[in-house]
């Protein structure tokens, strides 16, 4: 139980890392939302964390060092910083639109609240499990 306890915390505070990068990211971009030729940065980190919980379904090894890994760990998991150099309607050649960005804070705002309530879930679990024992 405290193996899959341990695993859980550990995919949680990943996803946290990304979505912490992510609100820093877009923070940043609504700050520069009316700097000329500024380019709108955006982080990834979900298809990575989809590949690594994957992994862990697989009974894929790599049974030779010269071998393709399969995908990272978890552990190994960091989120990257794009920058989308799409076009831009503006003139100043900014393509920050602060209505996408102030609807994409209010997103991870809530995914970030969600992910720490299920971190506190965890955590009541394992103390409700300190308490039984205590019995």
């Amino acid at each position: 139980m405290f193996q899959r306890l341990n695993a859980n915390i550990d995919l949680y505070n990943k996803v946290l890392d990304g979505l912490w990068l992510r609100d820093k990211t877009i923070n940043h971009n609504i700050s520069n939302a009316n700097t000329p030729n500024y380019k709108k940065l955006t982080v990834n980190f979900e298809d990575q964390l989809k590949l690594a919980l994957e992994k862990n379904k697989s009974n894929l090894t790599r049974t030779h060092i010269k071998h393709l890994p399969v995908t990272k760990s978890i552990g190994e998991i960091e989120p990257n910083i794009s920058v989308d150099r799409s076009h831009s309607y503006r003139f100043d050649k900014n393509n920050v639109n602060i209505d996408t960005e102030m609807a994409d804070l209010a997103k991870n705002t809530i995914m970030y609240n969600a992910v720490i309530n299920q971190v506190t879930n965890e955590f009541d679990k394992i103390k409700n499990v300190i308490n039984e024992g205590s019995k």
